[in-house]
């Protein structure tokens, strides 16, 4: 928001500097982001002088030029070759002094230097109004008023003033202070100085002949709205004051009429619509919603569709407004326009921000109504508008001032307790330099006790509802700067479950990131199209757009939209973590999960002199899964295939009737959805219930054996239906003390073997830790194997 100096100090009366405000103004918790020098034309006409041309002949060596002496309040008159043809003796002009440097209108800053013109000195430049960049008229030079004082600067004879520009970075819940009012507001509170508002005393109704019909038919949206009728107005370029005011905002004026409407916005924060009067249809003004689908053509020439719900400013025949948005092009101030129906209204905040966001249109007025502006002003900002249109269009107030408002907003009622004030703002501050702030709020104190106040908080500020706002506004009014740190702190001894899920969540970040991995954070909003089941999608009421209208169910497809995004920027050697939740609903309840995802794609191991590049297969995900299993000692889990639609093929780790991870291949119907054109591996941990599990597992220190261990490799023949898994469960359970590893090193099927068959060669390491194991010892635990792994997985061992 772009707030004016010079406009502020029609407010206040203040000594304060630029700089010295806008420490007020961050103070006070409206944030200026930048504070920059403004000048009210380039240059600021420094080396501008009034002069007075004593003689003016014609050059000796030339047809057109003039050889003049012009008197600038100097010692000694200036001898200026001049080529303009109204140039004359006892003119006051505008004369650029030798060093100046002027900026034409349209056109390039050049400085003015003492030379020779065909023979003759020139000794500056006698300027015309595009020179120095005050117009665009080049029709000759500037011939000011007789009563002009020679030697005056030209800046303070145009009266031009530099100003400063405050850009505030103003947050969603200060729609109050959307105004130069407003910011004044806060900055006299602070000061504890009174506002000069604007004085309307001045206005009156000429007649009545004017008069619009006004019919309000949806006060919800509408709740109040106020309007009156000016006639025989000019439209024409609004005065250089006006045109300078909105310029130095960044507001292009446009004509007198809409100017004054964007002026009172920006100066009081009440947007208004004005309307050519001859152009309302029956004479009539109606504020309702129309049919769905009807066509509405605004200001910016675009045909647009309208919702049953967007509130709209008719006549007896069409929609001429989007109410609280934006103008309709067949309703507008033209050059043409004589009469006019000034619109000033409190529309319903909601109402105008989902029109708004309907249509995507984001206009100044839109900005305020839809953060809730102040519904007892709307009458006051119309009086003034209605007087500065009087000023610089003429014409007539024709009409009573119509303002419906059946239902009166009310204001906040607050109870307000000093020793909550006290405690919350961290000092003692006297009972009257609270209600004295409070006040300069405009925050009306209905009681008092020695205890607190009772208050009535006006309805335009939107975002002081209860005690703690009251309290806010007291403490940033009397300084957060003026509350001391103290000197010691109080804390509580933390007595959350160990590990905490920070912990855990930075231990397995530290251990992917040591190995490669990248992490990537993920919009929660997803498309729909990715959901298997839709009927348990949690659904957004008012999505962005259709790929933002569901809420993730899983963190597979956010992975391979990064993984899609990567691939076509010729980066597709992937490894990528995510932490996230997930989102469900089953029968009205809905559900947040924490899921852990890990995937990998492309090539694990780069192109070098002495191997080729090595592409990502299962076990390298498989690895990854245990590793991270192992770093969290989490044991004694079942595998089994994994289940769903999510992978062509892969493994679960179950614990109990829990799954704590899935992983494998990613089906290719997926990858298609998400446009990935390259195998990608993923994994799916419950963390939450990862994390449960790490919580109950204690790591107990076992002291390194001192004994040596032994291997006993044994080759077997099993069905193909017998997994790895099932043999080493099996070795596990029959010997569960001394066995200390199982592994498969080889694999074989082929047509040497009967059909339906398959070889195991699998490796078994034993050890105890209290003494050296004998070959009797060994060879009984290997004949218990034998037995269990032929009596339950049917294994015959090959010789």
């Amino acid at each position: 928001m772009k707030i004016s100096y010079n406009w502020l100090k029609q407010y206040i009366q203040t000594d304060k500097s630029p700089g010295e405000i806008s420490q007020i103004l961050t103070g006070i918790g409206l944030e200026v982001e930048s504070l920059e020098k403004v000048q009210a034309v380039p240059g600021g006409l420094e080396g501008l002088l009034i002069g007075y041309v004593k003689e003016c002949v014609d050059h000796a060596n030339s047809d057109h030029l003039h050889v003049t002496k012009v008197d600038v309040g100097g010692a000694e008159d200036l001898q200026i070759v001049c080529g303009a043809a109204n140039v004359a003796a006892g003119q006051k002009v505008v004369v650029a002094t030798v060093g100046a440097t002027l900026y034409p209108t349209g056109g390039e800053p050049f400085s003015i230097k003492k030379s020779k013109i065909r023979g003759e000195a020139s000794e500056g430049m006698i300027c015309a109004e595009d020179e120095i960049g005050l117009g665009a008229s080049h029709e000759g030079i500037m011939v000011l008023d007789a009563d002009a004082v020679v030697g005056t600067p030209a800046k303070d004879y145009f009266n031009l003033n530099d100003d400063c520009l405050y850009e505030i970075g103003l947050t969603p819940n200060r729609a109050d202070a959307a105004s130069h009012l407003g910011t004044a507001r806060d900055i006299a509170a602070f000061l504890k100085i009174n506002i000069v508002k604007p004085d309307v005393s001045a206005f009156k109704v000429d007649d009545t002949s004017g008069t619009v019909e006004v019919v309000v038919e949806n006060t919800e949206a509408a709740p109040r709205y106020s309007g009156v009728s000016i006639s025989g107005v000019e439209v024409k370029e609004s005065p250089a004051w006006l045109k300078e005011k909105l310029a130095v905002i960044g507001v292009r004026p446009i004509n007198n009429i809409v100017d004054v409407t964007n002026y009172v916005l920006h100066d009081l924060g009440q947007p208004l619509h004005a309307f050519d009067a001859d152009r309302i249809a029956g004479n009539k003004v109606i504020v309702k919603t129309v049919t769905e689908g009807t066509s509405f053509k605004t200001l910016d020439d675009v045909e647009r569709k309208l919702s049953a719900n967007d509130l709209m400013i008719c006549s007896a025949q069409e929609p001429m407004c989007i109410a609280g948005v934006f103008g309709g092009i067949g309703s507008g101030v033209t050059v043409e326009t004589k009469n006019i129906f000034l619109e000033s209204a409190y529309f319903n905040p909601v109402w105008v921000r989902k029109t708004a966001k309907r249509h995507g249109l984001k206009t100044d007025s839109s900005f305020r109504f839809e953060r809730g502006t102040d519904p007892n002003n709307t009458v006051y900002a119309l009086k003034c508008a209605a007087l500065l249109i009087q000023e610089v269009a003429g014409g007539k107030i024709t009409s009573n001032v119509i303002d419906i408002y059946p239902s009166p907003v009310e204001p906040f009622a607050v109870e307000l307790s000093y020793k909550n004030t006290n405690r919350l703002i961290g000092k003692n501050i006297p009972h009257q330099e609270i209600k004295a702030i409070i006040e300069a709020l405009d925050i009306e104190v209905v009681s008092e006790t020695a205890d607190g106040l009772s208050l009535k908080v006006p309805p335009y500020r939107v975002d002081v509802t209860r005690e703690v706002d009251v309290i806010e506004e007291v403490l940033r009014i009397y300084g957060y700067n003026n509350i001391k740190i103290p000197t010691q702190i109080r804390a509580s001894l933390n007595t959350s479950q160990r590990p905490e899920r920070d912990t855990v969540q930075n231990l397995l970040s530290d251990l992917l990131t040591a190995n490669g991995f990248n992490e990537i954070l993920s919009n929660s909003l997803t498309k729909s199209a990715y959901s298997e089941d839709l009927d348990s999608a949690v659904k957004i009421l008012n999505p962005l757009s259709s790929d933002l209208d569901v809420m993730r169910q899983s963190l597979l497809y956010s992975g391979l939209e990064a993984i899609a995004y990567n691939q076509k920027r010729k980066s597709a050697d992937l490894k990528l973590y995510e932490f996230g939740k997930v989102y469900s609903i089953a029968e009205d309840k809905y559900n947040e999960v924490q899921r852990f995802s890990v995937f990998i794609s492309g090539a694990v191991q780069g192109e070098q002199w002495n191997a080729k590049p090595k592409q990502a297969s299962f076990y390298n995900i498989k690895a990854i899964v245990d590793g991270i299993l192992q770093k969290l000692n989490v044991k004694d889990f079942t595998v089994a295939d994994a289940e769903g639609t999510e992978l062509s093929y892969g493994l679960q780790y179950n614990r109990g009737n829990k799954t704590l991870v899935k992983f494998g291949a990613v089906a290719a119907t997926a990858l298609k959805k998400a446009d990935v054109d390259k195998e990608v591996f993923y994994a799916d941990f419950n963390f939450d219930t990862l994390l449960t599990i790490a919580r109950k597992n204690k790591i107990v220190y076992k002291e390194v054996s001192k004994f040596p261990s032994v291997r006993r490799d044994l080759s077997m023949l099993v069905d193909k239906a017998v997994t790895f898994e099932q043999i080493k469960q099996i070795a596990q359970k029959t010997e569960r003390k001394l066995l200390q590893d199982v592994n498969v090193f080889d694999v074989y099927e082929g047509d040497k073997l009967p059909a339906g068959k398959k070889s195991y060669a699998v490796s078994f390491v034993l050890q105890d830790a209290e003494k050296t194991l004998t070959d009797k010892a060994i060879d009984a635990i290997m004949q218990k194997l034998i037995f269990n792994l032929g009596k339950e997985a049917g294994a015959e061992i090959r010789k």
